[in-house]
């Protein structure tokens, strides 16, 4: 038990001991990295003078015995290159900077031990680390990081690329012989992507080449594409703005053509339209029939028809060529009829309206007063026998208005009216009629009594009586209160019989529709006279 005791306490003895030396060791290199300053990086170009600055801030209760500088390269092994003991000169070891290595200022001090480092090259950059010697503290120490510059080369261009159907690089930009690497990026509306390379070269530079792939189209020829040059030495990007080249065939297009093509038309324009890389170096028309119509005449990729007639409904053909081949476009005019003139329909259409409106009015009238004729010849039919009779042997107040019914050998009266009664005698009698001059109709006997000839009254005669005025009427109601005492060749006396009434007369002769003559008398429209 007691064995067992004893083993557990020894291993928890050096257990603790381990953590504090561990813990010694990190407030050590906690003491060192506050107490030894130095610069955290130097940047500088070939050819320069770079200064490695370096200082114990606090050395209360620490002897400081010597500092050391150490080179230690990016790919290589650690090397002094300078020390320094209060005892003794400084010394330089052999390393890729002795002679160009020194303490600064002079003479040296081990409070700031600095160092100058001349003309220096592409191949002095890495990890310089100041150290110190310390008791009883032991060593402590600081890092600088030299970093060397080189302005690189930039250069872009596009390369001329062929449309097709895989990927090629249509653009490359480099940046070449610059320390650090160059960042390179592409800005474009092209599909595709890039790739970029490193590469080592001289004197500890690196040249960075980037190239933009995609799948090249006739459409991407002259696109916009920038590449972009980012460098610690550059105080903004340099950019190279550029425009994609890619070959292809022509691209044809016939424009001009409106789909108003009709029979008349002149100075009807074509244009053929192409466009190519290489630019094409022909442009040519032809017809799908092989024969060109007389009216076309052709400049350059123009094709203007001087006049369009049926010769031109054909298929007109556009051919252009450049390097990469040949391509074409045609165009089928439909020749139409000719169109009204826009400017005259506003007058044709204003005529033709209005010649409608005319006629519609002509025949509204035409129909009002023909309407009206046939309304007076029913009235007269629906009279009948009983009026015909009292007309034709006097009897009746309508007769004693144009006439008055005599014996059996009394003479006719009658009136001037072309279209009213006309009446005759069988037995030869010298006598005539009243008023017969101009009248169109020829007389008519049935036995030995007077025959009616009645005419249809017309449109012409019904407007002249509606034209009738009041002085016409006067004159008529004149001339029916006079007394013919002969006819003319001593023909029997024919009297008007006076009404019985005057107010009777006076709406008989209103009801009684009157008819002017062509000699300018009036006459009953539906009156017979013996």
């Amino acid at each position: 038990m007691a064995r067992h005791d004893a083993r557990n306490w020894h291993q928890c003895t050096k257990m603790i001991g381990l953590l504090c030396l561990v813990a010694s060791i990190l407030i050590h290199h906690g003491v060192s990295g506050q107490r030894v300053k130095v610069e955290p990086e130097v940047s500088s170009y070939p050819g320069q003078t770079v200064n490695l600055r370096c200082a114990f801030t606090d050395s209360t209760g620490i002897q400081l015995t010597m500092v050391t500088w150490i080179y230690e390269p990016k790919d290589g092994e650690r090397i002094n290159i300078a020390v320094l003991h209060p005892s003794y000169n400084p010394n330089y070891p052999d390393s890729p900077v002795k002679g160009r290595v020194a303490f600064t200022p002079s003479p040296p001090n081990l409070n700031s031990p600095s160092i100058q480092i001349s003309n220096v090259t592409m191949t002095d950059e890495g990890k310089y680390i100041c150290e110190y010697a310390t008791y009883p503290s032991g060593n402590e120490q600081g890092i600088t990081y030299l970093v060397m510059l080189a302005k690189p080369q930039n250069t872009a261009s596009t390369l001329t690329v062929e449309a097709g159907t895989k990927q090629v690089a249509v653009a490359r930009c480099q940046s070449a012989d610059g320390r650090p690497a160059s960042q390179i990026t592409w800005m474009t509306t092209a599909n595709g992507n890039a790739t970029t390379t490193s590469k080592a070269g001289s004197g500890n530079t690196v040249t960075v080449t980037s190239e933009y792939i995609m799948v090249p189209t006739a459409e991407d020829n002259g696109k916009d594409i920038s590449c972009v040059v980012n460098h610690r030495t550059q105080v903004k990007p340099e950019i190279f703005s550029m425009k994609l080249e890619v070959l292809h065939a022509p691209q044809v297009t016939i424009v001009g053509y409106d789909d108003n093509w009709y029979i008349g038309r002149s100075n009807a324009v074509l244009t053929c339209q192409a466009s190519g890389n290489p630019i094409p170096v022909s442009v040519t028309w032809k017809t799908m029939s092989g024969d060109m119509p007389e009216t076309v005449q052709i400049t350059g990729n123009e094709l203007k028809i001087l006049k369009v007639d049926d010769a031109v409904n054909t298929t007109f053909v556009c051919e252009a060529t450049n390097q990469m081949g040949t391509s074409r476009d045609q165009v089928t005019p439909f020749v139409r009829e000719p169109s009204v003139n826009p400017s005259n329909a506003g007058v044709v259409a204003g005529a033709v309206i209005g010649s409608l409106l005319a006629l519609l009015l002509v025949a509204a009238l035409i129909a009002v007063l023909v309407t009206r004729s046939r309304r007076q010849q029913q009235g007269y039919r629906a009279n009948g026998g009983s009026d015909m009779k009292t007309r034709i042997f006097g009897g009746g107040k309508k007769a004693s208005k144009n006439g008055t019914g005599g014996g059996a050998g009394s003479g006719g009266v009658g009136s001037g009216n072309n279209n009213g009664p006309i009446y005759v005698y069988n037995d030869g009698s010298s006598h005539q009629s009243l008023g017969e001059k101009n009248n169109h109709h020829q007389p008519l006997t049935m036995g030995g009594r007077p025959e009616v000839v009645a005419s249809t009254p017309t449109a012409q005669d019904i407007l002249l009586s509606n034209e009738l005025d009041d002085a016409e009427r006067r004159k008529f109601d004149e001339l029916e209160e006079e007394v013919y005492d002969h006819f003319p060749g001593g023909a029997p006396i024919l009297q008007l019989r006076p009404p019985h009434d005057e107010e009777d007369m006076i709406g008989d002769y209103l009801d009684d529709g009157m008819e002017s003559q062509r000699d300018g008398s009036v006459i009953s429209r539906t009156a017979v006279y013996v």
